[in-house]
């Protein structure tokens, strides 16, 4: 296994992140146990949760196969997403904040979160009043770092503007969605990331499972998370990132990589990630993503594979001016 600074906190965390939210639905707490522990022989040291993962179940979860571990790993979770019936039991205010960390602290049998994500931006609550709340926290021990999951850009360097102003504990880490056929984060969440030198944990790297080499032009298979669950089926809905997928599978067949490796290397290989968030309904689906791990991508294998998908555009608009600006630049 690698690691990896986070952002610029000085903590080392793998180049791997497991992702949880399996545990308690698809993972009962015996695959669930088997799971951690096969990605901790592996040398996997950063878990990532959130409290609505199976209505709280998979913080529980978490909490327990952490217990004789837990100085030696790096665990997240979130706080935005709705988890009860309340009117107030979602969003980003510090009413729902203060209230969801110690019922996070308590599932997850810790005194502390080492990263602390909120999980939606909440358009209703003052961000200021959200990074305030988030800053307590830090100063009272029992969040060490900060982060923000499915932020737009703009959102973000608000947030570090503000904390900066305010001397306020800023944002580490972004966990954005990144893959083949969803590459939006590449136009400025990234460059973003780089610039302020920010974590980044890449979550959903196989498009939940159409890059793992079941789904094709032609082929649809009659189970997975795709075609299981509305928000999958909606979010990998267009026909174009199904050719994507076939184009990807051939070229992983060609040079002999399992295409579930060849897609959470490419997403490793941005020099912005961290580390990509992997998952599994059970420890024999871990086997091509902890594969990951030692395969090597050089940058001429990267562009070849990106060229198998759609580039996205630039953040201005004016890509041609944009690329002799940098060819003037090199060769001044």
């Amino acid at each position: 296994m690698n690691y990896k600074v986070l952002g610029r906190t000085g903590v080392l965390v793998s180049n791997l992140c497991f992702g949880t939210m399996t545990f308690g639905s698809e993972a009962d707490e015996g695959e669930a146990t088997r799971m951690f522990q096969k990605c901790r022989d592996a040398g996997v040291n950063f878990f990532d949760c959130s409290n609505n993962y199976s209505e709280g179940r998979a913080e529980e979860i978490l909490g327990k196969v952490i217990a004789d571990c837990r100085d030696d790993v790096i665990i997240t979770t979130k706080v935005s997403q709705r988890v009860g019936k309340d009117v107030n039991a979602v969003g980003a205010s510090r009413r729902h904040i203060m209230c969801s960390v110690e019922q996070s602290l308590k599932r997850l049998k810790t005194d502390h979160i080492d990263l602390y994500f909120i999980h939606y931006f909440d358009p209703i609550t003052a961000m200021d009043e959200t990074l305030r709340a988030l800053d307590d926290l830090v100063h009272q021990g029992k969040v060490l770092y900060l982060g923000a999951s499915n932020w737009a850009a703009w959102q973000v360097a608000k947030a570090l503007g503000i904390s900066a102003k305010d001397a306020l504990a800023r944002f580490e880490c972004i966990e954005p969605m990144y893959n083949l056929v969803k590459r939006q984060a590449e136009v400025e969440l990234l460059p973003l990331a780089e610039s302020e030198q920010l974590g980044v944990i890449a979550y959903n790297p196989l498009g939940a499972g159409l890059l793992s080499g079941k789904y094709s032009n032609s082929v649809r298979p009659q189970a997975g998370r795709i075609v299981e669950k509305d928000l999958y089926s909606k979010r990998y809905s267009d026909p174009s990132y199904y050719a994507i997928a076939e184009r990807f599978i051939n070229y992983a067949k060609q040079i002999g990589v399992h295409p579930v490796t060849l897609a959470i290397a490419w997403v490793q290989s941005h020099p912005a990630v961290t580390a990509p968030i992997i998952g599994a309904r059970d420890v024999s689906q871990l086997e091509a993503s902890l594969a990951a791990v030692d395969f090597s991508m050089n940058p001429e294998m990267r562009e070849e594979i990106s060229k198998l998908s759609i580039s996205p555009g630039s953040a201005t608009d004016r890509l041609e001016e944009e690329l002799e600006s940098k060819y003037k630049l090199r060769n001044r």
